[in-house]
This record gives C-alpha cells, sequence and structure tokens, in this order.
C-alpha cells in the first residue's frame, strides 16, 4: 500500500515526486527546502533556513497525523558544512531524546540555492 501525502502547508513538489508517501507503517517525507508556503519567499541565513525546512516538515506530518516525535531518521544536506553548528541548534529546538537517527552531509548545490534542504523518515 502507498499513499500520497500533500498539503497546502508545506511548498508543492517541484518535480515528479510527492511531498511524501505513507506505506501505513512508515512515512517517508522528501526533502523540504526553506520557501515558506504562504509567501514563497526563502528566508535569509541559515538559522532561518532551517527554521523554515523543519516547519514545512512539521506540517507534512500533521497532514500524516504525526508529530516530530514519529521521526525515525532524517537526513539534513547543507551547503557547506559551516552551517553544521547553527542547523544543529535549531534541529536541537525541534527533536528531543531520543533523538532521530541522523545523516547531515554538504553538498555542492541544493534547489533554488538554498543552505539546506531536511528528509525524514517517521514510523506510525
Amino acid at each position: 500500500m502507498k499513499t500520497q501525502i500533500a498539503t497546502d502547508k508545506a511548498p508543492g513538489a517541484i518535480g515528479p515526486y510527492s511531498q511524501a508517501i505513507d506505506t501505513g507503517s512508515f512515512v517517508f517525507i522528501s526533502g523540504q527546502i526553506p520557501v515558506n508556503p504562504a509567501t514563497g519567499e526563502i528566508p535569509e541565513g541559515i538559522t532561518a533556513q532551517t527554521t523554515q525546512s523543519l516547519a514545512n516538515v512539521k506540517a507534512i506530518l500533521a497532514e500524516a497525523g504525526l508529530s516530530v516525535d514519529n521521526v525515525v531518521k532524517t537526513t539534513v544536506f547543507l551547503s557547506e558544512m559551516a552551517n553544521f553548528v547553527p542547523m544543529n541548534e535549531v534541529y536541537a529546538q525541534v527533536f528531543t531524546a531520543p533523538f532521530p537517527a541522523r545523516s547531515a552531509v554538504a553538498v555542492r548545490e541544493l534547489p533554488k540555492q538554498v543552505l539546506v534542504e531536511i528528509e525524514v523518515i517517521a514510523v506510525r
């Protein structure tokens, strides 16, 4: 079973993919970049961008009837590792122990030249 999850409280997909897929046991949320869904704007700086990316993740989780407490794995893509510490400070305000498993990697470029993109896997 595979069900699409979609909400207008997070940015719509900008390609041939879903915001999230619910398998019944797991919800896989596509990478969320820091686009404000109401305005289409991207905030300045890694702190504001991480906050917006996680707000988008939380909106999709809510649409699926879940919260950050259901998240078991995250992947954080950064435009440069110099942004790791400030990203991590925002991240630590959203997730609590036991923290999800996580990978954090620097990549050459992200969509729309943002500084961060975050994808998650949540369990029901």
